[in-house]
């Protein structure tokens, strides 16, 4: 789904920005797809996208640890 219209970044973009790029912050997001930083209007969805990746990533990492452990 679309979440910035403006620089037609997807919500799997984010996704993907956040697993294998590293992103972590909104301004990261702006530097690496250019999302929100035009209008404005998808700045909460893409954050709450964001907070959520970012909880699955660090979930992850967890399990990743405690398996090589």
């Amino acid at each position: 789904m679309y979440i910035c219209i403006c620089k037609s970044v997807t919500d799997h973009q984010i996704r993907k920005a956040v697993f294998e790029d590293r992103v972590s912050s909104m301004r990261e997001l702006r530097r690496c797809l250019g999302a929100c930083d035009q209008c404005g209007k998808c700045a909460t969805d893409a954050h709450a996208i964001l907070r959520s990746s970012i909880s699955e990533r660090t979930e992850m990492e967890q399990a990743c640890m405690e398996a090589a452990a």
